[in-house]
């Protein structure tokens, strides 16, 4: 295992499809379901988050090995599996919970996430509404958070919403799979 393990913050829309995408990706080593972006003071519930009044958005935090998967193939993936030209919006998921987002942790992230958001705009007939922003504090996600897509299968979300985009990643990034 590299010791020069790196982190990427990105959200989505709901975090289970995020988490259950990268969870396939060579070279991650780990996704943790979270929190990032609020405005209220505190760790937030899920329950606040769903409210959509604490302005914090579904992310997760990939721990990657750059040897294996760089920071560039993490925001092309991230932006291909899911819609980034809809305004806090995911499928039926409604709110700024669900907004599509990068939190870069430092500057070099920083021109990287802009220059991919630049180069995969061509891809879409809508403008990307990617939000870019510096990571705030990131809160995990309690444990009936984590591992969801693994842990619930057959339950009718995973079933119809995330399996979907499970597949658009095995056939746009095949060559990225673990």
């Amino acid at each position: 295992m590299s010791t020069n393990l790196q982190t990427a913050t990105v959200g989505g829309g709901c975090f289970w499809c995020t988490e259950a995408v990268f969870q396939e990706v060579k070279g991650v080593e780990k996704v943790v379901s979270g929190y990032a972006g609020g405005n209220v003071p505190g760790e937030p519930t899920y329950r606040e988050i769903c409210s959509g009044l604490t302005g914090h958005a579904e992310v997760i935090q990939i721990t990657y090995n750059p040897e294996i998967i760089t920071y560039h193939d993490i925001l092309v993936i991230f932006m291909t599996t899911h819609n980034p030209t809809t305004l806090n919006r995911q499928g039926a998921d409604r709110g700024t919970q669900y907004r599509s987002v990068i939190f870069y942790h430092n500057e070099k992230q920083k021109a990287l996430a802009s220059e991919v958001l630049k180069q995969i705009q061509p891809y879409y007939d809508d403008k990307i509404v990617t939000e870019l922003s510096a990571l705030p504090i990131f809160y995990k996600a309690t444990e009936e958070h984590q591992n969801y897509y693994r842990n619930n299968t057959t339950q009718g979300y995973c079933s119809f919403v995330i399996e979907p985009k499970l597949a658009k990643l095995r056939q746009l990034h095949a060559d990225k799979l673990a």
